[in-house]
Formats: C-alpha cells, sequence, structure tokens
C-alpha cells in the first residue's frame, strides 16, 4: 500500500506517451494507467501523436471530440478550445481541449502538420523538436512511453531535460525492434532510460546486459470491468469456444478455425465465435466457411468489434488464445479472471507460459508447424469438450489471477515503482 501524503502527490505530473488511444492492448493499459493516477492524485498528461476514429473512452478526459462537442451544445463550451489534429491516416480531425493542473486527464499532440512538413530529414528533426517542446512546456516529473519508435523518440527529445524517462515494451522485443535501424537506435538509446519496462521474463532476456540491469517486469492487470462481472456457475456455462483479439496473421485465428473444424462434426453442439475485427477478417471467414456444411451452418460466427465484452463472453465453456507471438496478452488473463477453462499457444516472448501452469489453470499448445499445431489444439479442444472434470479444474484454477493480476496490486506496483524514480 502507497503511504505517501495525498498532497504531495499532487505535486507530480507525468506525461504519458502513445501514438494515439485507438482500442488496441498496449493502448487500453496506458489508458487504465492514466485513469489510476488521475485517481491517485497525479496531474497526468497523455502526449499522443494523433486522434484515431476508434479510440476508448478514459475516465475524466479534458477532452472532447468534434462530433461529442456538437451534441452537448454550449453547456460544454467554458474552458474548451478547438484544436486541428491528425488521423493515424494523416486525415484532418478537430478535437475540443481544456488544460486541468486540478482535475482531470490532460491531452495534447504531437504530429507534424502538413503546413510543418518539408523533407524526410526536415521532418525528423521536425518532429523531434515538436515533442521536446512539449516537455519542455508540460516539465512533468517523469515521462512514460509505450512501444517501439515511440520509446526511442521519447529518450532522443528529452536528453538533457532532467527527466527520468521510462519505456515499455509491450510485445515482443525482437518483434517491436525487429527493423534494423530502429534496433540499433534501442541498444543505444535504453540505455540512458531510467527504466524500462517490460511483461515477461523472456522479453527481460531478449536485452544486453547493459539494458536488461534496467528492466523491470510489471505485467498487466485485469481491467476493472472484468473483475466487476458474476462468475457463471460451472454448470451453467455454455458449449462455445471464445477468442476475443484483431483478426490478424499475428493473432493467428486461422488455427484456431481449422482445430475448430476438425472437432466440428463429433461436437456439433459446439460453437466457436470470435470476437474483433481486422485485416485477415475476410481470409478467415472464407477458411470458416469452406469448413462449414449445410448440418452445421453458423458453428463459427464472426461478432467484429463489440462493446461489454466481459458480458459476451463470461458463460462461455472455453476460450483460445491462438497468437504467434504476444507480450502478456490482455484476452487471456481476462477469460481466465472469468473461470473460463483457457487453452493458448505458448508463443514468445513468454505472456503464455507465466500466466498458465499446463493442464493446471490452462493448456499451453507448443509452437511448431501449422500442421502439428492445429493437431495438438484439435487434441486439446477435444479433451476439453469431452472431460468435464478436467475442464472444471482448469476453470476453477484460472480464477487465481483475480488476486494475481487485480488492478489494485499491478497499478500499485507501478505506482511504487514511479515514486523510486521521481525521487
Amino acid at each position: 500500500m502507497i503511504n505517501e501524503n495525498t498532497d504531495n502527490l499532487r505535486k507530480k505530473h507525468i506525461a504519458m506517451y502513445i501514438g494515439s488511444l485507438n482500442k488496441g492492448g498496449a493502448e487500453r493499459v496506458m489508458c487504465n494507467l492514466a485513469e489510476y493516477f488521475n485517481k491517485r492524485g497525479f496531474r497526468v498528461t497523455l502526449v499522443t501523436t494523433y486522434l484515431a476514429d476508434d479510440e476508448y473512452e478514459v475516465a475524466g478526459a479534458n477532452w472532447i471530440r468534434e462530433d461529442d462537442f456538437a451534441k452537448n451544445g454550449d453547456a460544454l463550451n467554458e474552458g474548451y478550445h478547438a484544436l486541428d489534429v491528425l488521423s493515424p491516416e494523416d486525415a484532418p480531425r478537430r478535437v475540443y481541449v481544456k488544460q486541468s493542473e486540478d482535475t482531470g486527464i490532460n491531452r495534447v499532440f504531437s504530429a507534424l502538420m502538413p503546413d510543418e512538413r518539408k523533407g524526410r530529414v526536415s521532418n525528423f528533426v521536425g518532429r523531434v523538436g515538436k515533442l521536446r517542446a512539449i516537455w519542455k512546456a508540460l516539465e512533468p516529473d517523469l515521462i512514460l512511453s509505450f512501444l517501439g519508435k515511440n520509446n526511442v523518440m521519447a529518450i532522443y527529445s528529452a536528453r538533457g531535460l532532467g527527466i527520468p524517462v521510462v519505456v515499455s515494451v509491450r510485445s515482443n522485443p525482437s518483434r517491436e525492434y525487429a527493423a534494423k535501424g530502429l534496433n540499433m537506435a534501442m541498444n543505444v538509446l535504453f540505455k540512458r532510460a531510467a527504466g524500462v519496462v517490460v511483461q515477461t521474463t523472456g522479453a527481460r532476456d531478449y536485452f544486453k546486459e547493459s539494458i536488461r540491469k534496467k528492466c523491470v517486469i510489471l505485467p498487466n492487470s485485469v481491467h476493472q470491468s472484468f473483475m466487476n462481472e458474476e462468475i457463471t456457475e460451472f454448470e451453467d456455462r455454455e458449449k462455445t469456444i471464445v477468442s476475443v483479439g484483431r483478426l490478424d496473421d499475428n493473432k493467428n485465428q486461422i488455427l484456431l478455425i481449422r482445430a475448430f473444424g476438425k472437432i466440428m462434426d463429433k461436437h456439433p453442439e459446439y460453437r466457436l465465435v470470435l470476437y474483433g475485427d481486422g485485416p485477415s477478417r475476410k481470409k478467415f471467414e472464407s477458411a470458416a466457411d469452406s469448413l462449414m456444411k449445410d448440418a452445421n451452418k453458423g458453428a463459427i460466427t464472426f461478432m467484429g468489434n463489440a462493446s461489454d465484452i466481459p458480458a459476451k463472453i463470461k458463460s462461455a465453456g472455453i476460450f483460445v488464445l491462438s497468437s504467434k507471438q504476444e507480450g502478456m496478452p490482455n484476452a487471456l488473463i481476462e477469460a481466465m479472471s472469468l473461470g473460463i477453462a483457457c487453452v493458448s499457444t505458448d508463443c514468445p516472448c513468454g505472456g503464455p507460459r507465466d500466466l498458465i501452469y499446463n493442464n493446471e489453470n490452462g493448456i499451453l499448445i507448443p509452437m511448431g508447424s501449422d500442421e502439428e499445431m492445429t493437431d495438438t489444439l484439435a487434441d486439446a479442444l477435444l479433451k476439453l469438450t469431452e472431460d468435464n472434470d478436467f475442464r472444471k479444474k482448469l476453470s476453477e484454477n484460472a480464477l487465481e489471477v483475480r488476486k494475481l493480476y487485480s488492478p489494485d496490486r499491478i497499478n500499485g506496483l507501478w505506482e511504487e515503482y514511479f515514486n523510486k524514480l521521481m525521487k
């Protein structure tokens, strides 16, 4: 428990830097942290490059999108001013913002506007300069940055300002820093960071010793909306297999679709329900259609992006994470927190392995060829559909994550860590 005086906490200012608040795992963690530190009495400013069209709602936000501002009329006008910004697709957007040192979460945008751009080198210098000007104006006690290039930019732009910079790698470092130039910059600049937050031991071990000694492992927490959800009794669980995540080649839902195809005739009472959207949706839907015959039409359903995921999946019998690479997967933690029997690939950089004790609170599928993994996952699904005692054991044991990864515990670890660095 944090014992510091609230009056002292109110004097501390954290700037949190990320590309946008678009709906993704890293973005949600940053929004959660912003809300937590705001409630704890810190000043919080979110520094984003862009305003995405599909962003998380942030409790206490001191900004309003143009459409929402217009709907609410003059009642919201006081203290807000219009700001022209860009979407990640470089399209013009308008947002209304106000800045407060006392309440709410502030927001600043760092993208170079079209009239500020020149050549490639000049644009890089301009982006660094604009970000550096933001740090000078905000004078935060600490900068927290998430993801790949942002982390490098945060350290470089804040050099010499005396502000501790904490960077966080949110997935497999070999994936975030795959580009040669970015990898070289990371190896040079991460040594200058005040701290490097990773989510797994596998991610920490990727780095050279000079960076590894700066690493601290801070996993994701269970989102409060899942903690608030009532646990479904095992006997009342539905014969559904669910997956939640962006539909893309890394999340690899095609593996799950093919594995389900191997058991669907044997267990026609089960349905596969996939939540999420993404660039591979049409390809995955085509694969699902080729598996479904007239007798089992509707056995595989694509729900797209959906709100209130906890309520929609809480009664599912089985959850599957099929990713090729993950950090600490939010979707897996959250499914376990609902008492769903979970299956996950044992993918790098070890997030699922940190969560699951194989055949005790879930099942890990070893990485291998597509054919090997499809067969292994199909076998796991068969065991779960046919062995109720085994599935019940996994279901009950999975609930332990509610204690280990509760928001209060994990967010408290972030706060303790930041307080040490800010002193």
